[in-house]
């Protein structure tokens, strides 16, 4: 064997894992679902549609 196999690329760091050693899986995923939470905004409310004047909520007909 020659040492020409073996050496490493000098301008290259070597691949590592991406989640630290000693964190499950399960809190990994916890951690990305509650930053997610976080970071999201909250939806628009959804527009109403219009309804005539006597089917709206405090409107009394003249009697």
């Amino acid at each position: 064997m020659s040492s020409m196999s073996q050496a490493q690329p000098q301008g290259r760091p070597t691949p590592r894992a991406s989640a630290p050693a000693g964190v499950s899986m399960r809190d990994l995923l916890a951690s990305c679902a509650a930053a997610t939470a976080v970071s999201t905004p909250p939806r628009a409310p959804e527009p109403q549609a219009c309804r005539p004047v006597h089917d709206r909520p405090g409107h009394r007909e003249a009697a």
